[in-house]
């Protein structure tokens, strides 16, 4: 198999039972290991900064904990029907 010049083999350590469910899954998406896990990888790595950034989010609201409502949240109330 060729490599893409941007691409870095590593070695990685798994148990006997994740390795056998990678296999699996990966026979299932019809993709080969290395591709399951690099999709797998970028997806924690994609929710781990959106949980980063709801964590700022909530910092974020918490300064107003107590205080009046913002103005604008006034403005995300839907109408009574």
């Amino acid at each position: 198999m060729e490599q893409s010049p941007c691409m870095e083999t590593i070695q990685v350590v798994l148990d006997k039972q994740l390795l056998l469910a990678a296999d699996r899954a990966a026979r299932r998406t019809k993709r080969n290991r290395s591709a399951l896990i690099r999709d797998a990888l970028r997806e924690h790595l994609r929710s781990m900064e959106i949980r980063v950034q709801e964590e700022r989010d909530r910092e974020g609201y918490a300064k107003y904990a107590g205080s009046q409502v913002p103005l604008w949240e006034a403005e995300a109330v839907w109408p009574a029907e």
